[in-house]
């Protein structure tokens, strides 16, 4: 069941033509990827999602229902271009943001505590937020975008300054929101989290949706028929140059690695190891998969 719905949504500024007829749904439960150049229209979109911008034509619908107003409160949103008060005391702002959210003095003290616990930061409380790195403060910002349990959570650059420990930290918690109940759309250019953490995504280029799917069905769908073989053998692989090419070969702690490109249609995998388990022994077997990253680039570029 789709939790979001983004259907047909166009939006125009001084006839710039920023979004133009966007459909996806995102899964009750999921983690989508919003992923797109510079200058695509994610921003524009996720503003939209959020009643910041609206739309010239479409609908957002949540829970098959047009989304209001009211909806708003449901939704936790992490924007891409921070912004703390930096003379406030971190513990007096947080507060007072998370009393913006619906939440009384009390919830939200015990809320704070829990994650300023949970992060290790609870000694910031009483500093200025002009005190802490610019990793900090967004450590801050994660925790009031997420404070008030919202069931839908928009990160946009989630990860942006922030260390390989800390990046791991945030990529628990948003898994563990996921596992408790929430639905996640994640917009980054880090194209090795969306593999590691999106179910689904959707591409833009130019205001225009030009891919959309799950992350395993996208990968094989550019799937070049390449695989990896690795065999012991004194010497390199001989194989039928009309039926294979070979991109390559390596050699680790005595085994030979060779990238094959099956180039006939009508072999299939097990021809190839027929081929070569006669002459080699075949120590492993598998299928390179363009990475997203190959396919965002050769994806962007042809629709320049």
């Amino acid at each position: 069941m789709a939790h979001l719905s983004v259907q047909n949504i166009s939006k125009s500024y001084d006839r710039h033509q920023v979004l133009q007829n966007i459909n996806f749904d995102v899964p009750e439960q999921s983690i989508y990827g919003l992923l797109g150049p510079n200058g695509a229209g994610k921003t524009t979109l996720i503003r939209i999602i959020n009643m910041i911008n609206i739309a010239d034509e479409g609908e957002i619908l949540l829970d098959g229902n047009r989304i209001n107003i009211s909806d708003i409160a449901q939704i936790g949103y992490l924007p891409e271009e921070r912004g703390l008060y930096k003379k406030m005391k971190v513990g007096e702002q947080a507060l007072y943001l998370a009393q913006l959210k619906g939440l009384s003095s009390k919830d939200a003290r015990k809320k704070l505590k829990f994650w300023f616990d949970k992060f290790e930061i609870g000694s910031w409380w009483d500093r200025k937020v002009e005190e802490l790195s610019k990793g900090m403060q967004q450590k801050i910002q994660f925790i009031v975008t997420v404070l008030h349990e919202p069931r839908l959570l928009i990160f946009d650059e989630p990860f942006s300054g922030f260390d390989p420990i800390n990046v791991n930290l945030l990529k628990d918690e948003i898994l563990n929101l996921r596992n408790q109940g929430a639905t996640i759309i994640f917009s980054t250019h880090n194209m090795a989290s969306v593999e590691e953490l999106c179910d689904q995504m959707a591409l833009i280029n130019k205001g225009k949706s030009i891919l959309s799917g799950s992350i395993h069905e996208i990968k094989h769908q550019f799937k070049e028929h390449v695989f990896e073989l690795g065999y012991q053998s004194a010497v390199s692989l001989n194989l039928n140059s009309e039926h294979y090419s070979i991109l390559g070969e390596t050699e680790f702690c005595g085994v030979r690695y060779a990238k094959v490109k099956i180039l006939n249609q009508q072999v299939v995998p097990n021809d190839l190891l027929k081929d070569v388990i006669s002459h080699v022994e075949v120590v492993s077997f598998r299928e390179i998969l363009p990475s997203l990253n190959d396919i965002f680039i050769q994806e962007v570029n042809k629709n320049h």
